[in-house]
């Protein structure tokens, strides 16, 4: 036999080696592409509502600011209905309740008001009214009642 022998530098069967972890295949790219694509969207639209609803937060806020601070003052009554105008401002904005004033405005809120609106007319008329005179006559109890319910049933 001859010395150089070609089968004897033959190997023995092997398998080929893996391809590894990395790169991943193309289907793993565009998985991932759709996940990041997917996590931006969720992203953007949680700012979007999370900055749409701030007034309501905001709103909740005052309120509990005015209750905090309840007093039988003009000026108390005065940012409790400035208040309660922003809040119909935003989630009536097509009855332009800014402008009212005086009976439309009671009646404004007696109308969307959630429930009670015959026993509301009383409290309503007073916490109105309180607005503009030196001495109020409404109960501020009664009054912060009505509008964190009418707040509420708003938001």
């Amino acid at each position: 036999m001859n010395g150089q022998d070609p089968l004897a530098q033959l190997r023995d069967i092997h398998l080929p080696e893996t391809g590894g972890i990395w790169p991943p295949a193309p289907g793993w790219w565009l998985l991932a592409i759709l996940c990041a694509v997917g996590l931006v969207v969720a992203v953007i639209l949680w700012r979007r509502q999370h900055r749409n609803t701030a007034w309501r937060r905001e709103a909740r806020r005052l309120m509990a600011d005015l209750e905090a601070r309840a007093s039988m003052t003009p000026g108390w009554f005065s940012e409790l209905n400035a208040l309660l105008k922003r809040v119909a401002r935003r989630s009536h904005p097509g009855q332009n309740p800014q402008a009212m004033s005086g009976e439309q405005w009671v009646a404004f809120l007696l109308a969307t008001a959630p429930d009670e609106r015959i026993a509301s007319r009383p409290v309503v008329e007073a916490m109105v009214a309180s607005t503009w005179q030196p001495r109020p006559t409404a109960d501020p109890g009664q009054a912060l009642n009505f509008a964190i319910r009418w707040l509420e049933a708003q938001l």
